[in-house]
């Protein structure tokens, strides 16, 4: 499936992906006045050494992942979302979503990611430790790591250079 970078024509699509699955099958209490890096995708993931990358289907979107330059060397990987129909691995699509931001991440010269998650999210834990994630102790995040009320366990994965 192909995996583009966000333009502006998909705003609402992203929405329509990642609120529902916030609101109704992780049960947060967000909506997406809520959140205003979904209302400036442009301005907030696709700055800096930033971006923001969507998986379309049939003209819909099925798959998103966000990368937010933090400043260093580092960045934030955030809102990595997957429609129920597209998840499992074998599928694949959260690994190539992760493998897009990835690639770039080393293309440019990144060479720290952090990521924060809920503790409910054991599914969400599994995939990124299988993708080279550590839990980290949140006291050591970077103070430009834009941390999210909600997250309560947080990873760190250094970048090989290539």
């Amino acid at each position: 499936m192909p995996i583009e970078s966000f333009s502006p024509k998909w705003t609402q699509g992203v929405a329509g992906l990642i609120v529902p699955i916030q609101r109704v099958e992780f049960g947060i209490d967000i909506t997406y006045h809520d959140q205003p890096d979904l209302q400036d995708i442009t301005g907030f993931y696709q700055t800096g050494l930033g971006g923001f990358w969507l998986a379309i289907e049939a003209d819909k979107v099925v798959g998103t992942i966000a990368l937010k330059d933090i400043g260093e060397g580092m960045a934030a990987v955030r809102k990595l979302f997957v429609a129920s129909t597209h998840r499992g691995s074998d599928k694949g699509l959260a690994k190539a979503l992760l493998q897009t931001l990835i690639s770039h991440a080393q293309m440019f010269g990144l060479t720290t990611l952090y990521l924060g998650t809920t503790a409910d999210f054991k599914a969400a834990h599994r995939f990124y430790e299988k993708h080279d994630f550590n839990v980290m102790d949140p006291a050591k995040l970077p103070q430009s790591f834009p941390r999210m009320a909600v997250d309560t366990r947080f990873y760190e994965r250094l970048l090989p250079q290539v």
